[in-house]
Order: C-alpha cells, then structure tokens, then sequence
C-alpha cells in the first residue's frame, strides 16, 4: 500500500519539528495507541488496538526515526506483530516545510504491507483503514500543536 497526502498544521515550523519528535505526542496522536516507550536514541516499543473491517487486534512492535535532518524531514520505520491478526510493516518520509512564520506544510510519503487475516480482508478495506488512520493521527497531531477552543 501506498499513500501521499500534505497537510497545512498551524504553527511554526520549530514547534511542529519539536511535536514530531515528541514521544507523548505521538501517543496521543496515533489511534489506539497504549504505549509508546523509548529504547534507544531514536528508537521505541510501541503497542496498539487496530481494528480494520471486522478484525481488531493488539498490535506490538517497534519504531525507528532515521534519515534525520533536524527542522526538515526524517522517516520513521515501524513493524508489529498482531498474534492470528498477522503483521504489518512499513516506513514514512516525513517533510516540514515553511509556509509563514505561524503555518507549516507538512507532507508524507507511506509505504506499507500486511500479512495473515488483515492480508485477507482486501486491499481496498486496509487501504481504506490505513487512510482513516493517517487523517485521525494528522487531526489529532494538529490539535497537539494548535488545541481547538
């Protein structure tokens, strides 16, 4: 699977760069997120609840920030196990980009896969998930920065 999308986030490019990589912001951000624990430098154990069609599974695995160059861009790299729900895999090249002073252009590349039963559900259903779950993450990444009220 793969998937393309840029997002306008209100705030300056520094805050927006300093948000992403932020651990509890991220768990916050990310849907059905219950820990996001760091290991290393750059390096977390991660565990979820994703549920896609009629499949809903805990999902335990690992992230990677690589290819960093701090206010610009890096990609994060994750895998996780779901037990009979099978794995998914995949990585994102995340690029900031200045539009003023208070509004940054943030613009993602994804590349995904999946196996076992969330392989069996269908392109179009995990396609549709995975799209679903990237608008909520952006949503709630930008209410992290900017808080509505």
């Amino acid at each position: 699977m793969e998937l393309e999308q840029e997002i306008e986030i209100g705030g300056s490019l520094a805050a927006v760069w300093e948000a992403l990589n932020d651990p509890e912001v991220l768990q916050r951000s990310l849907p059905g997120c219950e820990a996001f624990d760091a290991v290393g430098e750059n390096a977390y154990e991660i565990r979820m609840v994703v549920k896609v069609g009629p499949v809903k599974a805990k999902f335990a695995g690992e992230i990677e920030l690589s290819d960093i160059e701090p206010l610009v861009s890096y990609t994060i790299s994750g895998s996780g196990k779901g037990g009979v729900a099978g794995f998914a895999s995949g990585s994102a090249a995340v690029k900031l980009t200045e539009i003023d002073p208070e509004t940054t252009r943030l613009s993602y590349a994804v590349s995904a896969k999946v196996g076992g039963k969330l392989a069996q559900l269908g392109a179009r259903l995990v396609d549709g998930a995975a799209k679903k779950m990237a608008a909520d993450f952006f949503a709630r990444f930008g209410d992290e920065i900017n808080p509505p009220g």
